[in-house]
């Protein structure tokens, strides 16, 4: 029979006397065994008789399967035990001397019961025989208080058993022990005997049947699960022929299937005639405009991008025409599935979705990122692995003290958090609105082991795919990035910059700038019952938001769950001195010391902190409405006369102050005061307050402080992309004088390299459904001008001068450069040669559309491993004083030795001859070159300055690739140019940096000969022409060589061989 009651097939049995058991041993096949000897086995896919064991003791009555054994129960009160494969018989126990009522089995034990031979016949007996199935023996009897017909293992938490009588007692005991007639419970039948007793799969319900055809159901929970994926079952429908209920056709979603309607072949009335009726069928919707604009025709083929604006292999009919003026994306979805799993997927704004680069065969030299950033603030590439953090980096950034203590921060650890982090923030300085990346900050991440031991560190799949749960991971992340920079610059002496404007230290001895900012000193109380009380002090860079439990729905000001969380009291077991062993204490935690900015982890990573969030928020929103003169309708929806009335001067709330409102439960500032008895008082803290406070200053005399919120970092959900986390920043003066030479201040929001400026209600609105706050900083009111933020750059000279080399083989006589001496140091303005080489660390992911193009999904990721930087002006012009070979402890994919001449080997310190370092050492090389303001002369300067990870002012960069270069016009490669213009050969089995730099430089030379130093761009365009034609002549491919030549033979180097 089916679940729903439905017979699927009969089977009759023609050698068969009397059936009395049943065993499924898996989907498709059944055993079944009577008073006969012998048992068969039917497929039910087929209805067939698929084989049949002969049984030596006739009279199987019960069957039972484990996955050692069937256990086949006979009427003559013997167990026996046979193969799984063969059938046969393994081992047999007798009984029972009269015959077998019922056994089961678990684990290792088999319990029986059954009827003992007496004088006057059988009696039921009241020891249970339980077996060890290890041993293959009887073990002690187990005697019960009750008549046992029928027994089961209830193995939940032990192997307990239910023992049933017919009479419907019912008695549990553990096997192994003794029977307590406590344990007896009675079964109210409705008929006089039970007949049969099941437990469920799950053990979580126990079925009697009686003798009247009933089924008593007991269970140990009001929605019990029957079966470890149980779905609901269908139960059989009564005939509903004779009693059909009235039915009202005015209803349209009457379900006429329930009207029984007879079989026939007649004509119907409904039938109407072909005459009459015309196929009408359902047109389709109008092709997208989108793809219509971005089509491509090959033949009578269109190909076009998917514009992503549906789900994948789903078209929505629209019923009404006029729902075809909205947005198709802003909308959910009609399909149910669309609907039911997923609605937020069309709920994400668009600014706020994940935004991706797409590389063309340029690379990213085309892509228009202006498009999605207009201001002049940096943004930072998404594509590096693990730079999910790019949020908060930024917000770090925007932190003025932050921003000014990284930056005068300079180690000598090779890969230290501090200094990257301050690489990274003079190059988001320098940058006019183009994005930047995190390339070797994230590097040296990589290197932390604490971050790998947190779990921060992601894969490429897991980062692709979106498996991490971002909102935690971010948390965790922030939580690690202050204590490793506060570790960080506990190893160096403050730097003179943060000297307060009266003298004093900008931090404690023993503490750094970073604990100083963030940290908040603790007073840990632990008192025992026993009245014993231990106090400790400890400090803490963030705090974590602790809930309240109750679900009341009655207003929470969120400086009151601020106040719960910094002062945590909480039960729980911890040692106790005076009792000598762990006790129920009383943990509590109060403050001494207020931070300069205060972290605070929101924790919302269950339904349960969620709903709390969207709860406070609209009961702040009725409060909110209220307060302004409007009412809130019943049905929690505004009627139109509603909002008509609120948007009136009378309701003294304009429409888009209401929208203001909507999803808020954050305070813009919090007011936190420590009292004299080192209590905390915390509250919200409005302009209107501060009329009537005075100024934050002034309150801060007698120990208030007023923090502003300055960032809030959110986790965006969208399944489609796995989600992303995005940052709101409220930028300060000090920032926009820097970039726009405006002093304002201004939010802003930070999605990677999509920057927009957002009105502040925006910072605070949180639509729990898309968009969950993760991180919030508050900042101390007027902390910017507490101190001298002066920033001095920590790079000096020395960074120059000659060093030694990693490698363990390097001679004198390989070496391949000649440091600069102290008068040879660059001045602004001079020359330097630059070319870099690289090695591949991940392979390109691409794909091939359906019209035969490649799409790249994701660029190669290269590391440089070989810098090279030349003279460009006096008598040792053309000689390298810099040719660092990188090490690196990434692995190397691809070593690209035709391009770069780097070979395996060449970069580890155990077996290199060349003359090795690490990328910090040489980044600060370079780093010391651009501050002093050199000129650097390279061809393809861009992408090795952007692998480099370094920013450079356009007016320190002359590339000889746009130097001869028309518009409109292909690139010409450095060995063409050397060709036509030098008369060189360069390049020929593999690329050499020095060689590539001193080329590069000749070939500035040169033009500013041909084009008389920039004065004669027309004469100079002829000889770009005339280099073109020749270019398409030749193919751009060099003429074989006949006695080879290249720039290190020239005359203009002869100075470079004599030294």
């Amino acid at each position: 029979m089916a679940r729903g009651g439905l017979i699927i097939f009969d089977y009759v049995l023609d050698e068969s006397e009397d059936m009395h058991s049943l065993l499924l041993t898996d989907s498709s096949t059944l055993l079944v065994g009577g008073l006969q000897n012998h048992i068969l086995e039917i497929d039910l896919n087929t209805v067939q008789e698929t084989q049949k064991y002969a049984v030596e003791t006739p009279g199987v009555t019960i069957m039972r399967q484990t996955n050692r054994f069937f256990f086949c129960g006979h009427t003559s009160g013997k167990v026996s035990l046979r193969d799984l494969r063969t059938f046969k018989v393994e081992h047999e126990f007798d009984a029972f001397s009269g015959s077998l009522s019922d056994f089961d089995v678990h684990g290792n034990l088999l319990a029986a019961c059954g009827f003992s031979s007496r004088l006057t016949g059988l009696a039921c007996d009241r020891f249970l025989k339980v077996y060890d199935l290890r041993m293959m023996r009887a073990i002690t009897p187990l005697q019960v208080h009750v008549d046992p017909a029928f027994l089961r293992f209830i193995p939940t938490y032990t192997s307990r058993l239910a023992i049933i009588s017919q009479s419907g007692q019912c008695q549990f005991c553990e096997p192994t022990g003794l029977a307590n007639p406590a344990d007896i419970f009675h079964v109210n039948p409705v008929g006089p005997l039970l007949m049969t007793f099941d437990v469920s799969a799950s053990k979580q319900a126990l079925a009697f049947g009686d003798s009247e055809g009933c089924v008593h159901l007991w269970t140990d929970s009001p929605e019990p699960s029957f079966n470890p994926y149980s779905r609901e079952t269908e139960f059989a429908l009564p005939c509903l022929v004779d009693s059909l209920p009235p039915l009202d056709w005015s209803q349209d979603l009457l379900p006429l299937s329930l009207i029984p309607v007879p079989l026939t072949t007649d004509t119907l009335l409904s039938d109407w005639p072909a005459a009459n009726s015309a196929p009408a069928p359902r047109r389709a919707p109008p092709v997208d405009a989108e793809i219509l604009r971005t089509m491509k025709k090959v033949g009578f083929i269109g190909y076009a991008p998917n514009p992503r604006t549906r789900l994948r292999n789903q078209i929505p009919y629209r019923l009404k025409e006029s729902d075809s003026e909205f947005d198709s994306f802003s909308q959910v979805t009609e399909s149910p599935i669309g609907r039911e799993e997923e609605p937020h997927l069309h709920m994400v704004s668009k600014k706020y979705r994940k935004v991706t680069i797409k590389y063309s065969k340029l690379g990213l030299e085309d892509f228009d990122f202006k498009h999605y950033n207009k201001t002049l603030f940096a943004g930072l590439e998404p594509h590096i692995p693990n730079a999910y953090c790019n949020c908060m980096i930024q917000v770090l950034y925007f932190l003025e003290p932050v921003r000014c203590l990284i930056q005068n921060h300079l180690c000598q650890k090779e890969f230290c958090l501090a200094c990257e982090l301050g690489f990274l923030f003079h190059m988001l300085d320098l940058s006019r609105g183009d994005p930047c990346q995190g390339s070797n900050f994230l590097r040296a991440f990589r290197t932390i082991p604490e971050a790998s031991a947190l779990g921060l560190i992601l894969a490429d799949s897991d980062e692709a795919s979106g498996k991490g749960n971002l909102a935690r991971l971010i948390q965790r992340w922030n939580r690690f990035i202050l204590t490793q920079l506060h570790q960080d610059m506990q190893e160096l002496e403050v730097p003179q910059a943060y000297r307060g404007a009266g003298g004093s230290s900008f931090c404690s001895s023993g503490d750094s700038v970073i604990g100083q900012l963030f940290s908040c000193e603790m007073e840990n109380c632990s008192l025992c019952r026993c009245g014993s009380e231990t106090v400790r002090a400890s400090s803490t860079l963030l705090f974590t938001l602790s809930y309240p439990e109750d679900k009341t729905g009655k207003n929470c000001d969120f400086a009151q769950v601020l106040k719960r969380s910094i002062c945590l009291e909480q039960n729980t077991q911890a040692w106790c001195d005076n009792c000598e062993k762990y006790q129920p204490t009383i943990q509590t935690r109060n403050i001494r010391h207020l931070p300069d900015i205060l972290v605070i982890n929101c924790e919302v990573n269950s339904l349960k902190e969620a709903d709390f969030w969207r709860m406070q928020a609209e009961v702040a929103f009725k409060m909110a409405i209220k307060k302004h003169g409007g009412e809130i309708s019943k049905n929690k929806e505004f009627a139109l006369a509603d909002w008509k009335e609120l948007g009136s001067p009378e309701g003294m709330l304009m429409c888009s102050s209401i929208e203001e409102l909507k999803n808020v439960w954050l305070p813009f500032s919090i007011r936190m005061k420590i009292t004299k008895n080192k209590g905390l008082d915390v509250c919200n803290w409005t302009d209107g307050d501060e009329i009537q406070w005075g100024p934050a200053r002034a309150e801060e005399e007698h120990g208030v402080s007023v923090y502003d919120l300055m960032a809030t970092v959110v986790h965006i959900l969208d399944s489609r992309t796995g989600g992303s986390l995005v940052a709101h920043i409220k930028v300060g003066e000090t920032y926009h004088q820097r970039k726009e030479g405006v002093t304002h201040q201004q939010w802003y929001l930070f999605n990677d390299f999509l920057i927009e400026p957002i009105d502040k209600h925006e910072a605070v609105q949180f639509d729990m459904n898309w968009k969950v706050p993760a991180i919030l900083y508050y900042v101390k009111r007027n902390l910017n001008s507490k101190y001298n933020l002066n920033i001095k750059n920590p790079i000096e000279a020395s960074v120059l001068l000659a060093e030694a080399s990693l490698a363990r083989k390097q001679r004198k006589t390989h070496t391949t450069f000649i440091p600069l001496m102290l008068n040879e140091m660059p001045q602004v303005g001079d020359l330097v040669g630059l070319d870099a080489e690289f090695v591949t660390l991940n392979e390109e992911e691409a794909e091939l559309r359906s019209d035969g193009t490649k799409s790249t999904i994701k660029p190669s990721q290269m590391s440089v491993a070989r810098i090279t930087c030349v003279r460009g002006q006096g008598p040792n012009e053309g000689i390298p004083f810099i040719d660092d070979y990188i090490s690196t402890q990434e692995q190397v994919v691809d070593y690209l030795t035709q391009y770069s001449g780097i070979k395996p080997g060449d970069l580890d310190a155990k077996i290199s001859s060349k003359h090795l370092t690490t990328l910090k050492s040489t980044y600060l090389k370079l780093r010391f070159l651009i501050d002093i303001g050199v000129k650097f002369v390279g061809h393809g300067l861009q992408k090795d300055f952007r692998v480099i990870n370094l920013m450079v002012p356009k007016d320190q960069v002359l590339d000889t690739v746009y130097l001869f270069h028309m518009p409109r016009k292909r690139m010409i490669s450095l060995r063409f140019l050397a060709w036509y213009f030098l008369d060189l050969k360069i390049q020929g089995e593999t690329h050499d940096s020095i060689e590539d730099a001193r080329t590069a430089l000749q070939l500035y030379r040169k033009y500013l000969e041909l084009s008389k130093n920039g004065t004669e761009p027309e004469s100079f365009h002829k000889v770009l022409k005339g280099l073109y034609e020749k270019g398409r002549k030749m193919d751009w491919k060099v003429p074989e060589p006949e006695g080879q030549t290249s720039p290190k033979n020239a005359a203009v180097f002869s100075s470079v061989l004599a030294l």
